[in-house]
């Protein structure tokens, strides 16, 4: 196994899993995810690796690694770097074995698979070690062929598929005929400590508006999402230029993933509707609560729908007024449990007029200044879609499977 991979520190923090007795009652979950960067995948990843070793518990997570992996040490994760990401058939073969020597050793009880690539690795590691799986479908993949159809099935040989939303459990169902009571909806969750409004300082809110040279009287449309089409800043962008509101900025924040050529398109846009001065591409923002705090108005605008969506459930647990497309996720993160009109604003997805509308009314002052409302949605998130939740029921997922096996 000497092939860069970072095993002896593991070996030495860890060594004593390979003690049955010592590991007899402890729980061994070893995840897998191709990097640990910014994104809804990542942020599942280190919640559920800080419930296990929270549990008392050993938290492994398998993945070339990335800028959040400093915070998966501090929660109590240990990383092993492995080439998960790569798509290529040799690689992933080997990853399998390399699986199989990790689940071994260290005595791991289950993987946890979030992407297809290395779900296929996971495959031959279970078949190894008769170590059970799972995975968690975090987006949409393309089924336009056979091949995609057999690539991305994959992800349905485990033993259960987390979907984050009945929206996404029904689209799995509906594409690749699972076998019944394969898949589970556990909602994806967020921390509420964290985006809670009374946790944030003032001071915090202000270096934001400075660092955006946003003035003080200036009323805040904030969109927050990669940089990347389908997200839609173009439509965002159009619809802040037909707002013509000499005081209204729209403020784009999320990680530009090296989409220059996008981020100069929007740029570009702005400056033909002469809104250059009342738009502000931001790129990464590490303070995202403050960023909501500094919001009058929170937008996502997402083209396709999403399998979840973390913008609409962060701001409303922000108590900010949400506008969302009405789709995917957001329909039902946006609802009350069990229906009802939703809890924000909605438009029609990729309809400008419909945004437009949907601006006009949420930035009403009346509107803006509904501290009832902000409650209600602050305690719809914290019942429905909290951190806590979500990882509670995923580790009573974890022992269900271990108890078939």
């Amino acid at each position: 196994m000497n092939d860069g991979v970072a095993y002896p520190s593991i070996l030495e923090r860890f060594g004593k899993l390979t003690d049955p007795a010592t590991a007899a009652n402890r729980l061994c979950v070893l995840q897998i995810i191709p990097s640990l960067d910014a994104g809804g995948a990542e942020r599942a990843c280190l919640d559920m690796a800080a419930a296990v070793h929270a549990s008392g518990g050993v938290a492994l997570v398998a993945s070339q690694g990335g800028r959040l992996q400093a915070e998966l040490a501090e929660l109590g994760g240990v990383l092993i770097t492995l080439p998960v990401a790569s798509k290529n058939p040799l690689t992933i073969v080997i990853n399998g074995f390399r699986l199989a020597w990790l689940a071994r050793k260290f005595n791991v009880d289950l993987f946890h698979v979030r992407s297809r690539a290395p779900a296929w690795s996971v495959w031959i590691a279970s078949a190894l070690t008769g170590v059970p799986w799972l995975t968690t479908f975090h987006g949409f993949y393309g089924a336009g062929n056979l091949f995609k159809r057999f690539y991305n099935a994959i992800m349905l040989r485990g033993a259960r598929v987390i979907a984050g939303s009945d929206f996404m459990a029904a689209h799995i169902a509906n594409t690749y005929d699972p076998p019944n009571g394969r898949i589970v909806t556990i909602a994806r969750g967020i921390n509420v400590q964290h985006f809670d409004p009374a946790a944030v300082d003032e001071t915090r809110v202000r270096a934001l508006r400075q660092q955006l040279a946003i003035p003080d009287d200036a009323v805040v449309v904030l969109l927050p999402a990669r940089l990347t089409r389908w997200k839609g800043q173009l439509l965002f962008t159009e619809a802040i230029a037909m707002l013509d509101r000499r005081d209204v900025i729209g403020v784009m924040v999320g990680d530009a993933q090296g989409r220059d050529a996008y981020q100069q398109e929007i740029l570009a846009l702005a400056q033909r509707l002469g809104i250059s001065d009342r738009l502000r591409v931001a790129g990464n923002v590490g303070d995202m609560p403050a960023a909501y705090c500094l919001a009058d108005v929170v937008v996502s605008a997402s083209l396709d729908a999403e399998a979840f969506g973390r913008v609409p459930v962060e701001a409303m647990a922000m108590g900010c007024p949400v506008i969302a497309a009405d789709h995917g996720g957001a329909s039902e993160t946006m609802r009350p449990a069990g229906g009802g009109p939703p809890l924000g604003y909605v438009f029609t997805p990729g309809k400008v007029e419909s945004l437009l509308a949907a601006l006009q009314m949420a930035l009403d002052p009346q509107a803006i200044a509904n501290a009832h409302n902000k409650i209600t949605t602050r305690a719809h998130v914290c019942e429905n879609y909290s951190t806590e939740v979500m990882c509670a029921r995923t580790l009573a997922l974890y022992r269900e499977i271990m108890a078939e096996r």
